[in-house]
């Protein structure tokens, strides 16, 4: 529970936090918050940097257990996907949480004014448009919990993903009723919708006063609009998407007052939303069941690091976080059994984790069955599904060129171009002059000669003697190209610049294709080119493994920016 604790509270932070800022969010001795950072940097979840700890990349398998276990990301993004490419317009996929919800998919668009939700964010059931389609399927209990926390949380300080009520205004006049913001929103009987403009002041200090009214509305009409119900300017139409008779998640469709109203929202876009609503419901009927994948045999793992690190490694927490990684794809429910068979740990071991689990609201249990809530998705999730390729290599990087003393890249391809995407130099009198940003031609230089050698027919420009090394004829560079797929590996031996040796090695997304290099780079005079190929490639291919494990973590349910 205080490991779990400590995750929530750097989730909050963004993904970083001071180990003193932990101990006074979470009320811990310091002693305790060492010891839990200690056992999550063990299991790569998180990255102790000084006295900072960071939220890393492999966090994300919490998350992913529940994704894979829900099946709809795999199912339905394509469908997302295409439906804001289509509309030109950002497409969330969104599930209920208790009495908020969840972002499981965003698909947006690269504007000025865009939608900035993260996956994993929590956001108050009555202020978004998927709210009330979830909460049409309430009973009393929902409810209650509803009004309960309403009652605790007026301003919603609970949900950091949105302003709070009284930001910017809590001295603002009331506001108007909840009749009037459906005519605003243009339902039959109301006024015409105004043009784009921003809510009046009062907006948020009203929202939820006609949330029952809203819901009993969205269950009549089958769908729902969020005039501007988060944040000024924000307009969005959502419609469920049911399996079973039942709502697995919504579809939201998200846009600005500067280009639709609601109103206009739901006139325009409404038939498009619903054709693509039938088309994943439809998804949903035909998908085949899922093939579970194999157990991954965490408990052993667990044991050795504490038989390493002794009273350092909290043994339990470690357990309690795999319990959650044995649930996934064909995985959804699992009894007791099933879960100490999953993770290799005693039964009564496993079955103590699931009721902490249970009673911390991550596992909900059904006639002796157990399944991930979305609450899950609140450890870490939301910070890190922003991370992007350079993001994951910098620590891997840094790690690199500490242990070789050497200068260190990661690039892409862009265009007949290297592009420097990250980079850690080190402290020499003499060192390789590049910074991130940097273009260089990828014919002459080892970052490109591993990405030119990863497509299936690389064009080539016109190739310009560089240096008096530069290999300039077509067909040799093409057989160099042949010899750098073979072997896994680019030497570039003075050939950009005299004195400039380097190796690179690919990195390689989920599917195997190469998405970018990395390198060491280095005057010549330090290593010679067989040195090079003994000491520094192996140390490359390693750190490359580590970049694509991470990337394989981070890219299993959205797409990971390389740049």
């Amino acid at each position: 529970m205080r490991g779990i604790a400590v995750l929530r509270r750097l989730t909050e932070a963004d993904g970083v936090s001071s180990l003193s800022g932990l101990e006074r969010a979470t009320g811990l001795a310091r002693s305790t918050v060492d010891r839990i950072t200690a056992t999550l940097a063990r299991m790569g979840y998180v990255r102790l940097d000084g006295r900072d700890a960071l939220l890393a990349p492999r966090l994300m398998e919490l998350g992913n257990a529940y994704l894979g276990a829900l099946r709809l990301p795999r199912l339905l993004d394509a469908h997302a996907d295409a439906l804001a490419d289509e509309l030109d317009e950002s497409v969330s996929l969104a599930v209920g949480d208790r009495d908020g919800i969840r972002f499981i998919h965003q698909a947006t668009r690269r504007r000025a004014m865009s939608l900035s939700f993260r996956i994993g964010d929590l956001l108050p059931a009555e202020r978004t448009a998927p709210g009330p389609l979830f909460a049409a399927e309430w009973g009393e209990t929902e409810w209650a919990r509803w009004h309960g926390r309403r009652a605790a949380d007026p301003e919603d300080r609970g949900f950091p993903a949105v302003p709070a009520r009284s930001r910017p205004f809590a001295d603002a006049p009331s506001g108007p009723s909840g009749s009037a913001d459906r005519d605003r929103a243009g339902r039959p009987g109301g006024s015409r919708p105004a043009p784009p403009r921003p809510a009046p002041p009062a907006r948020l200090a009203t929202v939820g006063d006609d949330f029952e009214a809203r819901t009993e509305e969205a269950r009549k009409d089958g769908w729902a609009l969020d005039d501007q119900l988060i944040e000024p300017g924000l307009v969005a139409l959502s419609m469920p998407v049911r399996e079973a008779g039942r709502v697995a998640c919504v579809v939201s469709v998200v846009s600005h007052t500067s280009r639709h109203t609601a109103a206009d929202l739901r006139d325009t876009l409404l038939p498009r939303l619903r054709a693509a609503v039938s088309a994943m419901e439809r998804e949903l009927r035909e998908a085949p069941p899922a093939e579970p994948a194999a157990p991954s045999g965490l408990a052993t793992w667990t044991g050795a690091s504490k038989q390493e690190l002794g009273r350092e490694f909290i043994e339990s927490l470690a357990r309690g976080l795999t319990v959650i990684t044995s649930f996934g794809e064909g995985r959804a429910e699992l009894t007791l059994t099933e879960v100490a068979q999953a993770t290799g740990l005693a039964r009564a071991t496993a079955r103590r984790a699931l009721i902490t689990l249970e009673h911390l609201g991550y596992v909900t249990a059904h006639d002796r069955v157990f399944r991930l809530t979305p609450r899950v998705l609140g450890l870490g999730f939301p910070p890190l599904s922003r991370t992007t390729l350079p993001d994951i290599a910098v620590p891997h990087l840094t790690e690199l060129s500490h242990r070789l003393h050497e200068s260190t890249s990661l690039a892409v391809l862009t265009g007949d171009e290297v592009q420097y995407t990250a980079r850690v130099a080190t402290n020499r009198v003499m060192n390789v002059n590049v910074v991130v940003g940097t273009r260089l031609p990828a014919y002459a230089t080892s970052l490109g000669r591993v990405l030119l050698a990863g497509l299936p027919d690389a064009h080539l420009p016109e190739l310009l003697p560089l240096t008096p090394r530069t290999i300039t004829d077509p067909a040799r560079l093409r057989a160099e190209l042949d010899r750098v797929r073979e072997a896994g590996y680019a030497l570039a031996d003075e050939e950009l610049e005299e004195g400039l040796r380097a190796v690179a090695v690919p990195v390689r997304d989920r599917g195997g294709r190469v998405v970018a290099a990395v390198n060491v780079a280095l005057h010549s005079s330090r290593r010679t080119a067989e040195e090079c190929v003994r000491d520094i490639l192996p140390e490359l291919h390693a750190t490359a493994g580590r970049v694509e494990a991470d990337l394989r973590v981070a890219g299993r349910f959205r797409r990971v920016p390389v740049g």
